[in-house]
């Protein structure tokens, strides 16, 4: 697996292997300045603020300015610098600091090394971040970036206002635990606290492409707390929610609001990208807005749509052959290949299908998108104890991940344990309630519930993920299993007919191969539903 350093005025810094060079030569440096090094490097193309060096080199412990200007002074001393010249390190009187170097990383690994992207003081801007240029012309775009800043409190001083700046920390912790997103250190966004600020000048100021901004109100005995997504770029709202909460139920309307936003960015962070992107001329897109093209195909669930989507990822993945998502997307595409036998060559589905997840992995391991998928690549494979470790660490990664829990309750599912899959798909549901797989998580619950023998509930759940966008033959199959054992012959013919219509060589044997239930009991009971009606 490769490995990233940063090459500048003759020097390498070497993250992985804690070390610079200067001419190959090794630079003696003590700990707490080369994470500082690597901080100002890594974040070049934007100023590191005091505050944030506090924090990320300190722990967030108390340091003083001389304490960090002693620390600043060791860092250039380490690569010929010093502050007059301030060739690399450039002082923001008052403010913080910049890296300015020319500054190339180098992909390495197997003996191989490229410069994949060179970017200085003077690069374009795009979007309030540095351009990153690759080879061959192509463009290899940044990942979207969010500033949390403190609510605002409604009203006189009182003890609750504290929440202001609780939840957008607790917000900053667990949206800097996702791969997908660049999340700026409360050390910087908390610079705005006693600010009201547009959109486009908090991106300016920042570098970022979202803010996330919110209030809190004290209204009698209920506390008020609202939420609103922007687009520093556009400087509209995207998204927004209002909740509502007794004084007594704070604890609890913090972990409901963390989980709300985590989900919903989920959701519409990647459909902005996806709107921003088609706006832009094919050949200026980037990796990551053709990563969002694809996504947006991937989640319309048709044959077609998923084709397109595959070529986006593709893209994404020769753009920037070290992009996890992009080969975890290619994974996703041939699970739905190899699910739904589109193309019908069903082994080599099943074998890109796994590839792709294994790559994903490897580039990141901590991706819980990259871990869902492989996941989901041995569930289909019929290795639930293994699909069960995947799922259950991209659980771990990120625990409001809404496809995460739906995956696990799938799995587990399969494997006739529904007093674990039914809490997992009513999370998932209650996180996401317009998530693209609204239809798997409720026809997942619905043969739960023909599990457990509570035939209504399935018929019901199974009738509503048969109406969900998205929704296909096999989710058409499991409606009419849910009506065939609640013996309602007249809505179980109905939907008989129309897999006929739509899907004419539907057949158990398919439903199956999407389905491997470990219990043959459990296979008996769905083929005798399925067998009534003539499949």
């Amino acid at each position: 697996m490769s490995v990233m350093k940063y090459l500048f005025d003759g020097y390498s810094f070497d993250p992985e292997k804690f070390e610079l060079k200067d001419c190959g030569t090794l630079v003696a440096i003590e700990p707490q300045v080369f994470a500082l090094l690597g901080l100002l490097i890594e974040n070049r193309g934007r100023m590191v603020s005091k505050d944030e060096i506090a924090a990320e080199v300190w722990d967030n412990k108390i340091a003083s300015d001389a304490s960090i200007a002693n620390r600043i002074k060791l860092a250039r001393n380490a690569i010929g610098d010093d502050g007059n010249r301030q060739k690399s390190i450039r002082t923001i009187h008052g403010k913080g600091f910049r890296f300015v170097a020319e500054t190339t990383v180098a992909e390495t690994g197997a003996g191989l090394e490229r410069r994949v992207q060179s970017v200085s003081e003077n690069t374009p801007r795009v979007g309030g971040m540095q351009a990153e240029e690759q080879t061959k012309g192509h463009t290899k775009g940044t990942k979207p970036s969010i500033a949390i800043l403190p609510f605002q409190f409604l009203g006189p001083t009182d003890p609750k206002s504290i929440l202001t700046e609780a939840i957008p920390h607790d917000l900053i912790q667990a949206l800097s635990r996702l791969r997908w997103m660049f999340v700026i250190a409360r050390g910087s966004s908390f610079r705005f606290r006693s600010t009201v600020n547009e959109p486009q000048a908090i991106g300016a100021a920042l570098g970022v492409k979202y803010v996330l901004t919110g209030s809190v109100e004290n209204h009698g005995q209920e506390l008020i707390i609202t939420t609103e997504l922007s687009d520093t770029r556009t400087g509209g709202a995207i998204w927004g929610e209002r909740f509502t909460a007794k004084h007594d139920d704070v604890h609890q309307i913090r972990m409901e609001i963390i989980a709300k936003v985590i989900a919903s960015l989920e959701v519409y962070i990647p459909l902005n990208e996806a709107q921003a992107a088609r706006l832009n001329v094919s050949e200026n897109l980037d990796s990551w807005s053709n990563y969002h093209l694809g996504i947006q195909h991937m989640y319309r669930f048709t044959k077609n749509d998923n084709e397109k989507a595959a070529s986006y990822f593709k893209v994404a993945t020769m753009q920037d052959p070290g992009f996890a998502r992009a080969h975890a997307g290619l994974s996703f595409t041939s699970f739905q290949n190899a699910f739904l036998r589109y193309g019908g060559k069903q082994k080599d589905a099943l074998l890109e299908m796994r590839r792709y997840a294994e790559r994903s992995i490897e580039l990141d391991p901590l991706d819980p998108f990259a871990n869902f998928n492989m996941g989901r690549a041995v569930m289909l494979q019929g290795d639930l104890a293994s699909s069960a470790y995947w799922l259950d660490k991209a659980i771990a990664l990120s625990p409001n991940y809404s496809q995460g829990h739906y995956s696990h309750a799938f799995s587990t599912m399969l494997a006739g344990k529904t007093e674990n899959s039914l809490p997992h798909y009513d999370t998932a549901l209650a996180l996401s309630p317009l998530d693209p797989f609204v239809y798997a998580m409720l026809a997942g619950r619905s043969l739960s519930l023909v599990i457990d023998g509570d035939y209504a509930q399935a018929a019901e759940a199974g009738e509503r993920a048969a109406h969900a966008p998205g929704a296909h033959y096999i989710v058409d199959m499991i409606a009419l299993i849910g009506h065939s054992l609640n013996e309602d012959p007249a809505k179980a013919q109905v939907w008989a007919d129309k897999i006929r219509k739509h899907r004419p060589d539907a057949n158990q044997s398919l439903f199956f191969a999407s389905f491997p239930f470990s219990k043959s009991s459990i296979k008996d009971r769905l083929s005798d539903a399925l067998g009534r009606y003539g499949f």
